[in-house]
């Protein structure tokens, strides 16, 4: 394994470390929202699956743009 690819496992795990941190919380979270409006918690689960896929959209353009 070159350090590029180190790297970009790294970065990798941590992202799916921190999602599924926040997706062990999200259904408080969108129990809480819920509470309020239940289109604000269907809301704010869709804004979480497109930050998920965001976020790998975003480090792979930007890869693609330093020539990694």
């Amino acid at each position: 394994m070159d350090t590029k690819t180190r790297h970009a496992a790294v970065a990798a795990a941590w992202i799916m470390i921190i999602f599924g941190v926040a997706a062990f919380f999200l259904p408080k979270i969108m129990l809480a929202v819920g509470s309020y409006s239940t289109v604000a918690a269907g809301v704010v689960a869709v804004l979480f699956v497109l930050g998920f896929f965001g976020v790998f959209w975003l480090r792979g353009r930007s890869q693609r743009r330093n020539g990694n």
